[in-house]
């Protein structure tokens, strides 16, 4: 039965199935047949016009940064092969399918208690993000229920860090009670608030790296269409230094300024659409379930609501928002040189890097789009991450050896740079897998005194994060009057 399920799945995708669950959900929740299905066409025609973007973004960045190694001459043992691979091994597992089943119900159940303000089931695909901890669990373990017990832990950790984001989330990416909840993506909250008091004693709250304020002094040469032309040109130039005397290698590297340039046009205006089709979603529901409370008048008496709750969305919202996107690729010359000079690093990154600007969202969104905030953040975690994925590298690889995955030419290992270049993720998982039940209690202790400090201090801990994130804002200059 398990199995149909997921064959229905995969064979319908996420565009199709994401939609109807959207759909049914709204109704449920007495939204308006109309409303919901207008929000549901919507949201199929977003993940369809994200899907298309980046599958043609994918294979022109993928080539480039493949010369970039080459022209390095890197020689690693880990080959990153990208998050697919991961994603199929865990939908293909029964410790996978049966999660997908156990875990949808438990994040309904726990939405409608109260237990978490984000209701994760509306971005159900992103479930993998949990299956795959506990596929490659059981490939150590053999144990069914342990493994099981680790996706659901695995579940309540991201749901916790996304609830902590949520309201910064949503208030800079423009999206109505909208957040991230991908396994992939949310620890990423936590160097950026530990992290945060040292850049601003280093000043870098003041060195407004916005796309606004870049925008405002450099006027065209600020716009994302420019900077995105110059990065392009820049990395084609690392792609091609040892043929750069050819024509054909300046025509891939003008042809990549300008498809970068594209990608930082076009996928902004593909999110606008996507971020409108929850707004009415979200809006009759919040007028529906506040009648008889003062309407909100202010973003603190926003934060202050007991009544507020998230829809989860995918992460391709804010794929292309410029400082996402501009920081990202930015990174991705940096994290390959990183993984060059870091003494016992193992792992060559290739596929994954075209999906930094995923990684980057929640630091974006809290630091409110400060870029050398989120480059800084990004070099310190990644650089721990890089010695996990290392680690981890060799059971993932016997892991997904057993779903029929190949190794590509002459690679020993292979990883997934997005998957886990996590080093808390890897903590819990390396906890889990030892069996002992003192390190496994210990996560489980330090998640329930973080879960309930989120419970009793939520309004504080938001109201605390904007403060940090309006310390990036430019302030407006107001002019003179004749």
């Amino acid at each position: 039965m398990l199995q149909s399920f997921m064959n229905i799945f995969t064979t319908l995708g996420d565009t199709v199935v994401v939609p109807i669950v959207i759909f049914i959900v709204a109704l449920c929740l007495r939204v308006k047949a109309r409303t919901a299905m207008m929000s549901a066409l919507l949201v199929g025609v977003g993940l369809t016009g994200f899907g298309w973007i980046i599958n043609a973004f994918t294979p022109v960045v993928t080539k480039i940064v493949r010369q970039m190694v080459s022209t390095t001459g890197i020689n690693l043992p880990v080959v990153d092969t990208g998050w697919q691979t991961a994603a199929l091994v865990s939908f293909h597992s029964t410790v996978g399918i049966t999660f997908f089943i156990v875990g949808l119900i438990l994040e309904i159940v726990l939405f409608l208690i109260g237990y978490t303000k984000v209701f994760f089931a509306t971005n159900l695909w992103m479930n993998w993000g949990f299956m795959i901890w506990g596929t490659l669990s059981y490939f150590v373990t053999h144990n069914f229920w342990l493994s099981l017990g680790l996706s659901i832990f695995m579940m309540l950790y991201v749901l916790l860090t996304a609830e902590v984001q949520a309201d910064r989330y949503s208030a800079y990416y423009q999206i109505s009670n909208g957040t991230v909840g991908a396994a992939h993506n949310m620890e990423n909250i936590i160097p950026a608030i530990i992290l945060d008091p040292l850049w601003n004693m280093l000043h870098f709250d003041r060195f407004h790296a916005t796309p606004d304020a870049i925008k405002s002094k450099l006027g065209v040469f600020g716009e994302p269409t420019f900077i995105g032309a110059v990065l392009g040109i820049i990395i084609g130039i690392l792609g091609n230094l040892k043929n750069l005397g050819s024509l054909a290698a300046w025509g891939q590297i003008l042809k990549f300024g300008v498809q970068l340039a594209a990608v930082m046009t076009i996928f902004p205006l593909v999110a606008h659409l996507f971020g409108q089709a929850f707004k009415p979603l979200t809006d009759e529901i919040t007028e529906r379930y506040s009648k008889g409370e003062n309407k909100v008048t202010s973003e603190e008496d926003n934060i202050k609501s007991k009544k507020r709750w998230f829809l989860a969305v995918d992460d391709g919202l804010g794929y292309g928002e410029p400082a996402t996107i501009i920081s990202g690729t930015i990174l991705i010359p940096i994290v390959i040189l990183l993984a060059f000079i870091l003494p016992g690093n193992k792992t060559l990154l290739v596929v994954d890097l075209v999906s930094i600007p995923f990684m980057v969202e929640s630091i974006i969104a809290v630091t409110h789009g400060n870029i050398l905030k989120t480059i800084a953040n990004a070099i310190v975690w990644f650089s721990l991450g890089l010695y996990m994925c290392s680690y981890i590298a060799p059971i993932y690889t016997h892991a997904v050896a057993q779903y029929g995955v190949a190794l590509p030419a002459g690679a020993v290992m292979i990883a997934s740079f997005n998957v886990m270049c996590r080093p808390l993720n890897g903590l819990i998982f390396l906890a889990w897998i030892s069996g002992n039940p003192v390190w496994i209690g210990i996560t489980i202790v330090v998640y329930a005194v973080l879960q309930v400090f989120l419970r009793t201090r939520r309004p504080q801990i938001w109201m605390y994060l904007k403060k940090m994130s309006d310390r990036n804002i430019a302030p407006v200059k107001v002019k003179e009057s004749e």
